[in-house]
């Protein structure tokens, strides 16, 4: 593909880094609940006031290292350094069944993991902005893809494990698999400078600071990803008390959902090349709504089988180009501005906690109910916030040079 052909010597290792970690995340996130409650042998309000925190303490240390990401030429290093902290906090919860020495981990090493998503990013924004603007876009769709891909099979994955073995072996396999995202970082990834200007000039001044009419953004993404995070939970539960389904019905609709995915996050990754983010944003936004509405009066398994093609084309837009959108409205700051998105993510897990429980209340059906609403506000507020950048400028691209190792 034409938007790796200058950059293929970092985004080629880079997508490796994607996979490994991506399996990683992959392997323990879905299971996490059931780690709690049947190895730690956490209470409902434990397991609660474990992923609040893990939430809350994940977006407290990526904004601060992405803040600082920005400031010095380090990127390289915080990369590995993340992809540490999570061989070493997979690596402790593989041993530890304590909750609160748990807890302590989760909040400290488990949070500065975290950042090697939103930093793997804003490294390859660097590379796409300094090689070819114009497809920045198309190659962290590319990118986000891989993650995708990863997470189609990470779960089958920890499923294995834990049939032949225990929670040990899927944290211990997890630990491998950030050890080897590390190793490939210090190999194969060139240090890139810092991607603004020094910080005591008033341009980068100006440059640090987040446009008003990004937080409107950033407040419809979080919406928007907690009807994501709502219907992850609700929808295995619906199935079974309101449709008749199974958890084999659950699973298939999870996985096509996920396979439609991956096709669509490149083609709209190939057509933002040739269009503005913000239509192609809209547009799944607007699918959002309609899948919302199909789930919310669904009848049968079938009918939510086949509204995963809205809910992928909403996920793919949103999920897939999200990153970029927010990225062109801080070009100075990509690992701010990465961070920012990808914070819409815990901040969406810790609002559908509550929502959760009023639909374990009154009924499943409810869940998809409230996800309508929610999504029809966040597709208003991101028809309300007209961003003033919102493709990537070449007269804004990085002073640095990304040709070859700067740092240390």
């Amino acid at each position: 593909m034409k938007v790796f052909s200058a950059s293929s010597r970092r985004l080629l290792p880079l997508s490796l880094v994607f996979l490994t970690s991506g399996v990683a995340t992959a392997v323990v996130g879905p299971f996490l609940g059931l780690f709690l409650s049947t190895a730690v042998h956490a209470d409902p309000i434990q397991t609660t006031v474990f992923m609040v925190v893990a939430a809350l303490s994940g977006v407290t240390v990526s904004s601060y290292i992405g803040r600082i990401s920005d400031r010095w030429p380090i990127r390289r290093t915080l990369l590995i350094a993340a992809a540490l902290a999570g061989f070493a906090s997979s690596g402790l919860t593989a041993v530890i069944r304590d909750y609160w020495i748990l807890l302590a981990v989760t909040a400290t090493v488990t949070a500065a993991a975290g950042a090697l998503y939103p930093q793997s990013f804003a490294y390859a924004r660097q590379v796409l902005q300094h090689d070819d603007p114009k497809r920045a876009a198309m190659g962290i769709s590319t990118l986000r893809t891989v993650f995708s891909v990863a997470w189609v099979g990470g779960p089958s994955l920890a499923a294995f494990l834990l049939d032949v073995g225990d929670f040990r072996h899927v944290y211990g396999a997890a630990a491998i698999l950030y050890l080897a995202a590390a190793l490939g970082i210090a190999r194969f990834l060139p240090a890139l400078d810092t991607p603004a200007e020094p910080r005591k000039t008033p341009t980068a001044e100006k440059a640090e600071r987040v446009p008003q009419v990004l937080w409107v953004i950033l407040s419809g993404f979080a919406l928007l990803q907690t009807t994501m995070n709502l219907n992850g939970q609700a929808l295995p539960l619906y199935l079974g008390t309101e449709l008749n389904g199974t958890i084999r019905d659950a699973g298939l609709i999870f996985g096509l959902c996920a396979f439609l995915e991956i096709p669509l996050m490149l083609g709209f990754g190939m057509l933002s090349s040739r269009i503005p983010l913000r239509p192609i944003i809209l547009a799944g936004t607007v699918c959002s709504v309609a899948y919302y509405s199909v789930a919310a009066t669904a009848s049968s398994v079938w009918v939510l089988a086949v509204g995963q093609i809205l809910n992928a084309i909403f996920i793919a837009a949103t999920s897939g180009l999200g990153i970029s959108y927010v990225q062109d409205m801080m070009p100075r700051s990509p690992g701010r501005a990465t961070t920012l998105f990808t914070n819409c993510f815990p901040i969406g897990l810790v609002m559908a906690a509550p929502l959760f429980g009023l639909a374990q209340e009154y009924g499943f059906r409810l869940a998809f109910a409230i996800n309508l609403g929610l999504s029809v506000l966040g597709l208003l507020l991101l028809i309300v916030a007209r961003p003033r950048v919102t493709a990537p400028n070449p007269a804004l691209r990085p002073v640095a040079d990304v040709t070859g190792p700067t740092e240390g």
